[in-house]
């Protein structure tokens, strides 16, 4: 198994959940920092993966999604400095811990994410995603696991439907009829979870639903005429998101099984890293924990 790490789940939960008190020797906030190293060794303390990549997504403003819609996004503000400046540490510890990481101006996280999973697939190897967010459900094949790490839930390809909403191929499509409000993707108005679910098990794409409008309006389902009228009425809307939604797999990326083996950390290099930052001895102790059985 290859397992492949959504950082900005991780990144993010500590910012918000752990106090900004926590600063270096120069005073700035180590919070994060703090937070992510802590998840970091666990997981690798307790799951032990031979093979593990991680992801950050390097801007918020510049993916190729915002060439296609420039109000992909919009509504969310920027990072303060002082979480940019810890995700940039987030990704050097990654790598002294001996964990392969990827991050690139165009792309977003979920598309590296994607783009390596599609990539072990065709080398026959499956993925383990650890990640919240719904969005990369859409990448889980026969063989893969969703892992909601922090809730404690697992889902593999054929939980996906239940868990999300339709078939994992099929989420781009549900998600565009949906939209996604902290996206800033509008979706199809008067569609929601429910009404696209049951699009999604009738029909096996955007392209089927919309050659075939007039079994939308004879669909058991409540107010089907003004379904069938919105999406009528909102067909480019709905294409237009799909485009948003859909994770890329094709990205320029280099990667192959043997880059994503983990290795030793190194702690002479990690231990300087924790001294500049002034972190203390748990984080040490797990790590060397680490480097003793890696």
């Amino acid at each position: 198994m290859i397992y492949l790490v959504d950082a900005s789940v991780f990144v993010f939960r500590a910012w918000f959940s752990l106090p900004d008190s926590m600063t270096d020797p120069e005073g700035r906030p180590i919070n994060a920092v703090y937070g992510f190293a802590g998840f970091l060794g666990e997981f690798l303390r307790r799951v032990g993966p031979g093979h593990m990549a991680v992801a950050f997504d390097e801007s918020l403003t510049t993916s190729f999604r915002n060439e296609i819609y420039p109000d992909y996004k919009a509504n969310r503000e920027l990072p303060p400095p002082e979480l940019e400046y810890q995700f940039e540490l987030c990704r050097e510890l990654t790598g002294l811990m001996g964990v392969a990481h990827f991050a690139d101006s165009r792309y977003e996280a979920d598309d590296i994410i994607g783009t390596i999973s599609a990539r072990m697939r065709s080398a026959g190897r499956n993925s383990v995603i650890v990640t919240r967010d719904k969005d990369l459900a859409q990448l889980i094949r026969p063989g893969d696991e969703f892992w909601n790490y922090v809730d404690k839930r697992r889902f593999r390809y054929q939980d996906v439907q239940e868990g999300f909403g339709a078939l994992p191929e099929r989420m781009p499509d549900y998600q565009a009829l949906v939209g996604d409000s902290v996206d800033n993707i509008p979706g199809v108005p008067g569609v929601g979870p429910k009404t696209a679910a049951a699009l999604m098990r009738e029909f096996e794409s955007l392209e089927a639903l919309f050659d075939d409008l007039d079994a939308v309006a004879r669909l058991p389902l409540r107010g089907a005429r003004g379904v069938a009228k919105r999406l009528a009425e909102h067909r480019e809307a709905a294409f237009l998101a799909r485009r948003l939604t859909r994770i890329a797999t094709d990205m320029p990326l280099s990667v192959e099984p043997g880059k994503l083996v983990r290795v030793r950390p190194d702690l002479d290099r990690l231990f300087g890293f924790y001294d500049r930052l002034g972190l203390g001895q748990r984080l040490r102790r797990e790590a060397q924990q680490i480097a003793e059985v890696q």
